[in-house]
């Protein structure tokens, strides 16, 4: 199974970008943020925001890994 939260942190730092400048974008405390990067799976209302945020659509990235 995919770990969205790893694919996350791996895009920011792809993009140049820190866990706070995410939390502030999001609007939340960086400990949030950590939470989020720590975890497998994630809430489809966040991953939606951080989505637009970064202008990766990740929900595409999972889709992708379901093979059926």
């Amino acid at each position: 199974m995919i770990n969205i939260g790893k694919i996350i942190k791996d895009e920011l730092d792809r993009q140049g970008h820190s866990v706070g400048w995410l939390a502030k974008e999001l609007e939340c405390n960086r400990s949030t943020v950590y939470r989020y990067v720590a975890r497998n799976s994630i809430d489809t209302a966040i991953l939606a925001e951080i989505s637009i945020i970064l202008k990766k659509d990740f929900f595409k990235i999972i889709s992708e890994e379901i093979n059926i």
